[in-house]
């Protein structure tokens, strides 16, 4: 375990320079039993002066079990609490990026499980407070295409020292600090010459190591920032169109940061559309190369579930359940990597023998189980994210296009060409409605697929005990999906199966041959009960609602092109994963809007901008 970074001296002197901060951000190169982050934690609840938002990003090759950091916890003061809440949220730490959050969403922990030397140059938030507690060197990268190997005869240090000093120099601002316990005095030659002044007697670099390092970046020179600038929200509005789930996730993760939030729709209630469903699954996608998706979803379902025990009502409105998926026709298989088939370490699995008997399906039935996935109330959500002092909420408001203002900003104009609202921001999260309504703005739009889905329903009152005996232990998906024991439309314990996949409707209406078409699914989903339950599909209740995908099968979050249409944005293009993907993409678009931390790896949050698909501005030439 690597010894506390800098001492209570550098703690305090911390204390003092975030006060009253909107934002602060820290790094640490070793997360280790996550000691160093507790402790800020620690502070940050105790400081009356604390920065309004706390953003701390961990690297860490191989997480720490998680006995292990509670008994790490339990030996000093006011952390084991602190640990609990960590150890909640301690499980599926694959390679990659994880978001945890805490205090309402104002302490933000972000860890990258990697090897440093592969992060740190993959990093663009600025950073105000580093902690230098990995002593390993980071290795030429992409972005020190002037490394070179062996050893400086000036300062004896080597080319991964000296990398490893312009990395963390280039993610600081003038007057960050750096505090460590692992700082070779060639590593400190090295900090030196990128721009940080050391505070050490005489600057004896060797008597520094032994005491713990303390510098600040001060260059003699104006540094060039590659870093994606912070923007202040005190003062900011935004006016978002869409009441579902996509607007009302990026409502609430802009109000978190202080912004007023107008959100107009043209339904006179919240969630009147695809979000009307009765009840859906927060579950990942599971690709055996491991692909984007599969790690948006993983990332989505852990944010999700954050936000869910957060706002929502266990038991009621939301459960933590898992999900088993019936591998119909051998689809989506896991990945073969070693990394995979540590015990614990990935959160979808092999189903066992037990699961499978929970779920009324034979033994060896190819099916996996998804631990960490769960059913959640798309409406309930919806309403909690709006239930938010800076959010104002505008039913019964049709936008019909946006227009830009020559002063900046936009205004939002109604069918006869009122005015219904004008902001520096706008955020179209209106699903497929969003390409009619950027079409007739003369705006150029994603483009946006229509897709209508059909459920089929019924009261868990109404069947035989005989049927009643079959339902499974926990929702299944793979071929459709089943779920029992969630309220229905009329508030009911209700079964719920299906839903279609019809492209290209634009219309959500009900149709009596989907009802035969979930029964079929549900026959091949789970056997047994779907030949027990096939009559009851001829009494069913039916929900129909309509989603949008688009042709890469990610979302589109974002500005169109910043550029040409400063300050408006999309949020859009879910499917039928909107209830595993809004939290996330409210969060990147905070992300984008912000300058913070991803809440995944760069690369991944750049493959959902909206600005993908529009490669040129009307009336630009190439």
């Amino acid at each position: 375990m690597p010894a506390a970074p800098a001492g209570a001296d550098a703690q305090q002197t911390g204390l003092s320079a975030w006060a009253n901060q909107p934002v602060w951000h820290e790094l640490e190169t070793g997360f280790g039993a996550g000691l160093n982050f507790l402790r800020r934690w620690r502070d940050w609840r105790a400081d009356v002066h604390r920065p309004g938002r706390l953003f701390y990003t961990a690297i860490d090759p191989e997480p720490v079990a998680l006995a292990e950091l509670l008994q790490a916890a339990a030996g000093e003061p006011g952390l084991s609490a602190l640990a609990q809440q960590l150890a909640a949220q301690w499980q599926a730490l694959l390679p990659g990026v994880h978001r945890f959050v805490f205090e309402r969403e104002q302490v933000l922990l972000t860890l990258c499980v990697g090897q440093a030397r592969d992060w740190l140059p993959t990093l663009d938030a600025a950073v105000d407070q580093i902690w230098l507690t990995s002593p390993e060197p980071v290795a030429g990268s992409p972005d020190s295409p002037d490394s070179i190997d062996g050893t400086d005869s000036r300062s004896g240090a080597t080319g991964q020292e000296r990398d490893q000093a312009r990395m963390l120099a280039r993610l600081c601002l003038p007057g960050s600090r750096l505090d460590g316990s692992h700082a070779s005095p060639a590593l400190q030659a090295e900090l030196i010459a990128a721009g940080f002044e050391i505070s050490a007697p005489d600057l004896d670099l060797h008597a520094a190591a032994d005491a713990g390092l303390q510098a600040r970046y001060a260059p003699r020179w104006q540094p060039r920032s590659a870093l994606r600038p912070r923007a202040a929200a005190a003062g900011r509005h935004a006016v978002v169109i869409g009441g579902g789930l996509s607007g009302s996730a990026v409502a609430w993760s802009l109000a978190q940061r202080g912004w007023t939030v107008e959100l107009l729709d043209q339904a006179d209630e919240p969630a009147a559309g695809a979000s009307a469903l009765p009840a859906g699954l927060v579950a990942p996608h599971v690709s055996p190369d491991d692909g984007a998706l599969s790690r948006l979803t993983r990332a989505g379902m852990r944010l999700t579930r954050q936000r869910a025990a957060e706002l929502l009502r266990e038991g009621e409105q939301w459960a933590p359940s898992g999900v088993l998926e019936h591998q119909v026709e051998g689809k989506h298989s896991l990945p073969r990597t070693e990394i995979w088939q540590q015990a614990g370490l990935a959160s979808s699995r092999v189903a066992n023998a037990q699961q499978l008997a929970d779920a009324r399906l034979a033994p060896g039935t190819a099916a996996l189980w998804h631990g960490l996935a769960s059913w959640l109330r798309p409406a309930c959500l919806v309403r909690a994210q709006l239930d938010h002092p800076a959010i104002h909420w505008r039913g019964g408001c049709r936008v019909a296009s946006v227009q830009a203002l020559a002063e900046g900003g936009w205004k939002l104009l109604d069918g006869a060409g009122t005015e219904l609202a004008r902001a520096e921001q706008v955020v179209i999260a209106a699903a497929y409605d969003s390409s009619a309504l950027l079409q007739a703005s003369g705006l150029a739009t994603p483009p946006l697929n229509p897709l209508r889905g059909q459920i089929s329903w019924g009261a868990l009152a109404d069947l035989p005990a005989e049927t009643r005996a079959l339902l499974p232990a926990a929702p299944v998906n793979g071929h459709g999906c089943f779920m029992s024991g969630t309220p229905g439309p009329d508030g009911r314990a209700a079964w719920i199966a299906g839903s279609t996949f019809e492209r290209g409707a634009a219309q959500a209406g009900l149709k009596p041959a989907d009802q035969l078409a979930n029964r079929d699914k549900l026959l091949r989903l789970l056997p047994a009960l779907g030949a027990t339950l096939a009559p009851a599909f001829e009494q069913a209740g039916a929900w129909a609602g309509l989603r949008c995908t688009l042709p890469d099968r990610v979302p589109a979050v974002g500005p169109l092109d910043a550029q040409a249409w400063p300050g408006l944005h999309v949020c859009a293009g879910m499917g039928a994963r909107g209830l595993t993907l809004s939290v996330l993409c409210g969060e990147l678009l905070a992300a984008l809007l912000h300058g913070e931390p991803w809440p995944v790896e760069r690369k991944l949050a750049q493959s959902l901008l909206a600005s993908r698909f529009v490669k040129m501005a009307p009336g630009r030439t190439a």
